[in-house]
């Protein structure tokens, strides 16, 4: 069975699988597949005619086992505008797993909450900081390029895909209250598929014993 992302952005459709299936590895199960994501613009995504259309199509795959809606928050507040997409999606999903994160504000927030990890690669400096409060800039992406080599420009196409395979999860899950919304959702998904994900996220990303 298969787990059918829905996208914003261009770079999300191929850093999205990425991210999806490092978490699938993490959680040690080989049953589930993640399907190439349906795009959908971010007006297309905060339109119940829009998110219903596209969890319908998902469905038209008959190895679609759940539905994950990812898109950045920009300005919204998360409260306010995920139950309302939440609901428009689970109302089309009929009985299918299906859930909605907004990546808050920009999915590069991620990447900002373990900057640590990708001192070095792909143009970061070496020396990186964190931002004390990674969720908060309204332009993730700005915010990386203060923090690669001079000259260098954050891509979305290509940089997004390679971030998503080498930030740090622990890290971004402990900093950053969306992705630990992400991740959390996650494991409800594949719960809901039938899977045992046993202790979920792993204990050592909450320093749990």
């Amino acid at each position: 069975m298969k787990i059918q992302p829905i996208v914003e952005g261009h770079g999300d459709v191929a850093a999205f699988p990425v991210l999806l299936r490092r978490l699938v590895q993490e959680a040690e199960i080989r049953a589930v597949d993640i399907a190439r994501p349906i795009r959908r613009p971010r007006h297309r995504l905060v339109a119940e005619g829009g998110v219903s259309q596209a969890v319908r199509l998902a469905l038209l795959d008959p190895d679609c086992g759940a539905v994950l809606i990812v898109f950045d928050g920009d300005d919204d507040c998360p409260a306010d505008l995920g139950p309302t997409v939440q609901t428009w999606a689970t109302a089309a999903a009929g009985g299918t797993p299906c859930h909605v994160v907004l990546a808050y504000r920009e999915y590069e927030a991620w990447f900002l909450a373990a900057i640590e990890s990708l001192r070095g690669r792909r143009g970061v400096l070496i020396d990186a900081e964190p931002h004390p409060d990674p969720e908060r800039p309204r332009g993730a992406k700005e915010q990386l390029e203060t923090r690669m080599e001079p000259g260098a420009t954050y891509l979305e196409t290509t940089d997004q895909p390679a971030f998503s395979a080498l930030f740090s999860l622990p890290a971004a899950y402990s900093r950053s209250r969306s992705f630990r919304k992400l991740a959390d959702f996650f494991g409800n998904l594949v719960r809901a598929m039938g899977h045992d994900v046993g202790v979920w996220p792993p204990a050592a990303w909450t320093g749990a014993s």
